[in-house]
């Protein structure tokens, strides 16, 4: 578990946003994530047509591994994730209101 001086934030103030052009589901941000925020799971088909023409092809030879901020409500912008992220996939963004 992070110590508080290195959170930002309360839980769900800020949120972590994955470009799916970039990331290659590495997992780097499932190790560090003191919250347990991210899990790798695979780019539904419905999903890759919104892909750039390089984002299919880097999901082509990846399997479409992808991370997913499955509890993106639970993060509290320490930063290690996007600091973690060997693609540069991850930015922390103020959450928007339901």
């Amino acid at each position: 578990m992070a110590d508080n001086a290195s959170c930002k934030q309360a839980p769900g103030v800020i949120v972590p946003r994955i470009d799916r052009n970039r990331c290659e589901g590495k997992d780097d941000c499932v190790r560090v994530c003191p919250y347990d925020v991210f899990e790798i799971g695979v780019l539904p088909a419905a999903e890759r047509g919104d892909l750039s023409l390089g984002g299919r092809v880097k999901g082509f030879f990846h399997g479409y591994r992808q991370a997913f901020a499955v509890r993106a409500d639970q993060c509290r912008a320490c930063g290690l994730c996007v600091s973690a992220c060997p693609e540069h996939a991850i930015t922390l963004t103020r959450a928007t209101a339901a």
